[in-house]
């Protein structure tokens, strides 16, 4: 198992030895100093702490700022806790890309592109209804209820409303090419989040 906080720097394409153009998502991973060790024993559960994301010290607090201190790091905007991922791994050593290789099967979490208030077939994949003959839904929802029994609409109909800015995780992405000089993680196809967000990438056990 390894896990690391990346950058999303955006898509291109790369063209492998077999001559088969990959669509890949390039992602600045790490490197990802350990802050933070969790134990069964102390916590009740076993994790890891990673920092990412360089900042300046004015932007922390203090509290921040010595938690940091005690594991050598530097300022870090962001830090994650991942579960079961400890390992061997110890407070003052540092996640790089050299963690995963080429071919492994990762998970990625991040906050999705916020879309705003949608209607119901943007949102749902509702159906659109007739457009021809002086129809008047197009892209109205339909019928939501019955109005004498129940006489009321109940609770979850998937309706029209905020969309995106959720926490998604993309399953079964794989790794397409690690460049460790750079600290870049190249992974065929999307990610959630827009170009610059923070993702947290796995390998998808």
């Amino acid at each position: 198992m390894a896990a690391i906080l990346a950058k999303k720097l955006g898509m291109t394409q790369r063209f492998l030895d077999n001559g088969r153009v990959e669509r890949v998502t390039v992602l600045e991973a790490g490197p990802c100093p350990v802050t933070g060790i969790r134990t069964q024993e102390r916590d009740g559960y076993e994790a890891v702490q990673l920092a990412f994301g360089a900042t300046k010290e004015k932007h922390l607090s203090k509290p921040e700022l010595g938690h940091l201190k005690k594991a050598d790091a530097p300022p870090m905007r962001h830090l994650v806790e991942f579960r079961d991922e400890a390992g061997e791994l110890k407070i003052g050593d540092s996640v790089t890309v050299e963690a995963f290789e080429p071919g492994q099967t990762v998970k990625i979490s991040g906050i999705s592109k916020g879309k705003g208030f949608q209607g119901t077939i943007k949102r749902h994949n509702y159906a659109s209804g007739p457009k021809s003959h002086g129809s008047h839904n197009v892209r109205a929802p339909g019928s939501i209820g019955a109005s004498a029994t129940p006489s009321r609409v109940f609770k979850g109909i998937r309706g029209p409303g905020r969309m995106g800015g959720k926490r998604v995780t993309q399953k079964g992405l794989e790794v397409v090419e690690v460049i460790a000089a750079d600290n870049l993680l190249l992974v065929r196809g999307a990610v959630p989040g827009h170009r610059g967000s923070t993702v947290e990438v796995r390998t998808d056990a």
